[in-house]
Formats: C-alpha cells, structure tokens, sequence
C-alpha cells in the first residue's frame, strides 16, 4: 500500500502487516526510530497521483 505521511502510525502499519501487506508509507520527520520506505515506489505513486489530476482537468475543459 502506498501512502503519504498522514497514515505514517503503528496501528496502521500493524494492521497492514496482519493482512499481509507492505506498507510504502515514508516516516514523518519527528519519528524517533527511522523506518525503512521505498522511496522509488513512492515516487512512482506521486506521478500517478499527478497523471489523475491532469486527467481531470482535461475532463473539466471538456465539458465545457
């Protein structure tokens, strides 16, 4: 799962790791132990997050 530093908490991560799932989620800048993150799979989740705001742009000019 891909998230921003917003879900960055133990109970969330915790949860994820329960149902087998990993957790790409970057620390926060006050965490007090450092957490490993991919940060080349998070980059790649910033340009899809980007594709889709164009997308919806383009759909904005074409209903008009």
């Amino acid at each position: 799962m891909l998230a921003d530093k917003g879900y960055d908490s133990d109970d969330v991560r915790a949860s994820l790791l329960l149902k087998g799932i990993l957790a790409v989620i970057p620390p926060k800048a006050n965490d007090k132990e450092a957490i490993a993150c991919d940060y080349r799979a998070y980059k790649e989740r910033n340009w899809v997050e980007r594709m889709f705001n164009k997308l919806k742009q383009f759909r904005r000019i074409a209903t008009r």
